[in-house]
């Protein structure tokens, strides 16, 4: 069967800390479940090929290894990809039941294809989808499982093993041992990390040494259990079961060159019904080193390539936008007091990615002092911060509309919220964010949207409900249009008047009818 792959931010409330040319590297794992069977006498034999998209052709970027007769295989071999969260990064896996020794796709026979962004995955961190055909139909019961790991831990680790006097399976011969290695995932399941070579005729093999990212194998936590089982291989798929071992890396660092260490093979079954049953052999960790790769890359705002780096002149477009907006906007607020939070970034001490943070660092008063005082908060909180993603809305559009609640029994039309962000990036959760702005349509709040970069800003423009009323993922539609969305490089040119009129231009209005839906009269005082 032929196949063809076919056709975070400031604000008078939020400032995304991503910059376009902020990359940080993924490792996708991939494993297949209720393959189909494309085999008379045996099963499948799958591989994965991963596809991205550029300039609208779907070009081939890696394949994984043949799982040999297995519908449910769980690949070692991982796809690592540079993320780019302000970028829609289109994948597609196509799985095929390999039949020759071919690199052909066509020469093989095709099980199932998904779609979707990289970003969708990132920020799920892990997602389960039913295979289709090219046709679109349900390839069976098929379903691919596909999980993220952000490489945000430059550190690997590096292990030599061996093995001593293994258990014998091979009637004829001896065994052809080989190695995998698991963590515990999210859902509590094992996850597969990596799979050593096999090692032909022998009790005692010497696998050659291996390395892997620290956090792909303990997620960076040196205690975090590991299991490795040991198997010897056949060539019908039906691997049999040698032994297995749990260890950590802090145990695993005892290693040194010189200085083995050795961990009991054991087969639980064998252990139950053998009453001197010892081991099913001996593994024997030779050496085990951690290290950093000082390969990892992330933006830099002293980077005159980041949209964060700021001239000469003392601004960038972030500032330019915080700066064209805000200046009018806090005309129209009492004490000139606005919170400004962050998202898309990596906070010290610990350097846990954040969807919401102070961006003067003060969490119980996230306040700045006028439209200066959120230019100063934001220039002096870069060099403390690490750009990362995903880019998500919704937790920032959730914490201004809790404050937008409270003021929902306001018997006078006194208090008004304007959430104004600006970011570089391309929203990676869609779906809540929808859901977000549905909600916050019926309290007294708008949201201000400038895009700075040339990221693509679709998602943005299908939020601003001016073309028709925007809908949550559930259905549930949208009380009025509360976003307005501006892209910056389209005044880049421009008087700063001139982008201040475009983005202030639906708020009146949106202020106005809440007001009016609500029976409000008008105040002495002055909204928020």
């Amino acid at each position: 069967m032929a196949y063809t792959p076919g056709g975070g931010t400031p604000a008078a409330g939020a400032v995304p800390m991503g910059s376009q040319y902020c990359v940080c590297k993924v490792e996708l794992s991939v494993s297949g479940q209720n393959l189909l069977d494309r085999d008379v006498t045996s099963k499948s034999d799958p591989f994965c090929v991963l596809f991205t998209e550029s300039n609208g052709r779907w070009i081939e970027y890696d394949r994984t290894e043949t799982a040999v007769n297995n519908l449910n295989p769980a690949f070692s071999k991982k796809f690592v990809l540079d993320y780019h969260f302000e970028e829609v990064q289109k994948l597609k896996f196509a799985l095929f039941d390999q039949d020759k020794s071919s690199t052909q796709l066509d020469e093989h026979d095709f099980l199932g294809q998904f779609s979707c962004s990289l970003g969708t995955i990132v920020s799920s961190k892990k997602i389960t989808r039913p295979l289709l055909l090219m046709n679109d139909k349900p390839a069976g019961k098929g379903l691919i499982t596909v999980a993220a790991q952000e490489l945000s831990d430059n550190r690997v680790i590096t292990l030599s093993l061996a093995g001593r006097k293994l258990d014998k399976k091979d009637l004829f011969g001896k065994s052809d041992p080989f190695l995998e290695f698991y963590k515990p995932g999210d859902d509590g399941k094992w996850m597969l990390v990596h799979r050593t070579e096999v090692i032909k005729y022998t009790l005692d093999p010497v696998w050659k040494p291996f390395t892997v990212p620290l956090v792909s194998l303990c997620d960076g936590d040196m205690e975090k259990p590991i299991q490795v089982m040991c198997y010897d291989y056949d060539n019908d798929g039906g691997h049999d079961f040698i032994g297995e071992f749990q260890s950590s890396v802090s145990q695993m660092c005892q290693a040194r060159d010189g200085i083995p260490l050795e961990f009991e093979c054991i087969n639980p079954k064998k252990q139950k019904k053998k009453k001197n049953y010892k081991n099913s052999g001996i593994i024997i960790l030779r050496s085990c080193k951690v290290g950093i790769d000082f390969t990892a890359s992330n933006g830099n705002p002293l980077d005159p390539s980041s949209l964060h780096y700021i001239n000469p002149m003392g601004t960038n477009e972030y500032l330019s936008a915080i700066w064209a907006v805000g200046q009018i906007i806090q005309d129209y607020d009492s004490d000139k007091m606005f919170p400004a939070l962050g998202f898309g970034a990596q906070l010290p001490p610990d350097w846990k990615v954040s969807h919401e943070f102070a961006i003067n660092f003060n969490p119980t008063n996230p306040f700045c002092s006028g439209v200066d005082g959120i230019a100063q908060a934001y220039s002096a909180c870069l060099p403390h911060i690490r750009f990362y993603g995903p880019t998500n809305f919704s937790p920032i559009v959730n914490h201004v509309a809790r404050f937008a609640a409270q003021a929902t029994q306001q018997q006078t039309a006194t208090q008004y919220f304007i959430l104004l962000i600006i970011t570089d990036g391309v929203i990676s959760d869609m779906e809540e964010t929808r859901h977000a702005v549905v909600q916050a349509s019926k309290l007294p709040m708008s949201i201000i949207i400038v895009g700075v970069g040339n990221a693509d800003f679709a998602a943005m423009e299908f939020l601003d409900g001016d073309s028709r009323r925007l809908r949550s993922h559930t259905g549930e539609e949208a009380a009025r249009d509360i976003v307005q969305f501006v892209p910056f490089r389209e005044f880049r040119n421009a008087a700063k008047e001139t982008l201040a009129k475009a983005v202030l231009a639906e708020l009146p209005q949106q202020v106005v009818q809440y007001f009016k839906h609500k029976n409000l009269p008008p105040a002495n005082s002055e909204p928020a």
